[in-house]
C-alpha cells in the first residue's frame, strides 16, 4: 500500500462524513471534509508522480474516489433541496453512460481505454467548483447566488458536451 493509495482510500472514507454532514445540515463540516478531500487528491497525485509511486490500484481507485465523492455530494444536495434534481440526473447519467459504454465494449470483445478528454476535465472542475460554492454558501452563510447560477449552468452545459464527445468516441470505436 503506497501513501497515495492510502490517501485515496481516506478520500473514499470521507464520503459518508460529507453525506452525514449534509443530511444533518452541518454544511460547514461538509465543506471542510470536501476541501480536505480535495487536498488529499492533490497530495496523492503529487506524491504518486513526484516519487514514482503510481500503481495500477491507484489508477482505478483515484477516479473511483473522485466520482464517489462528487456523485454523493450532488445526490445529497439534491435530496435536501440545495440543487435541482435535474442537474444530478444529468451528472449521474453521464457517468453511468460512460461506465456502461466501457462495460459493453468489453462485453462484445472491443475493450475501450478511456482517456479523459479536455472537455471532461473542464466538466470535472466545474462540478467541483459548483459543489464547493453550494457548500460554502450554506456552510459559511455567504450570498453566492449569481456564482451558483453560473456554476450550475456551466456544469449542465459541460456535462452535455462531454457526454456527446464520449458518445461520438464510443460510436467511432465500436464502428471499427
Amino acid at each position: 500500500m503506497s501513501i497515495p493509495n492510502l490517501l485515496t482510500i481516506l478520500r473514499i472514507l470521507l464520503v459518508p462524513v460529507v453525506i452525514w454532514a449534509i443530511s444533518q445540515g452541518r454544511m460547514g463540516v461538509a465543506l471542510g471534509a470536501f476541501v480536505f478531500a480535495g487536498i488529499t487528491d492533490a497530495v496523492d497525485g503529487y506524491i504518486a508522480k513526484r516519487f514514482n509511486q503510481q500503481t495500477e490500484l491507484g489508477a482505478y481507485l483515484d477516479p473511483l474516489a473522485d466520482k464517489t465523492l462528487i456523485v454523493s455530494i450532488y445526490v445529497s444536495l439534491a435530496i435536501f433541496g440545495f440543487i435541482p434534481p435535474w442537474l444530478v440526473i444529468l451528472v449521474v447519467s453521464r457517468d453511468f453512460m460512460i461506465v456502461g459504454g466501457v462495460l459493453l465494449s468489453t462485453f462484445v470483445d472491443k475493450p475501450l481505454a478511456i482517456q479523459p478528454l479536455l472537455v471532461s476535465k473542464a466538466n470535472t472542475l466545474a462540478q467541483i467548483v459548483f459543489a464547493a460554492l453550494v457548500l460554502a454558501s450554506k456552510g459559511l452563510d455567504l450570498e453566492l447566488g449569481l456564482a451558483i447560477g453560473i456554476g450550475m449552468w456551466a456544469v449542465a452545459v459541460l456535462t452535455l458536451v462531454s457526454t456527446g464527445a464520449y458518445l461520438v468516441a464510443w460510436v467511432r470505436h465500436m464502428s471499427t
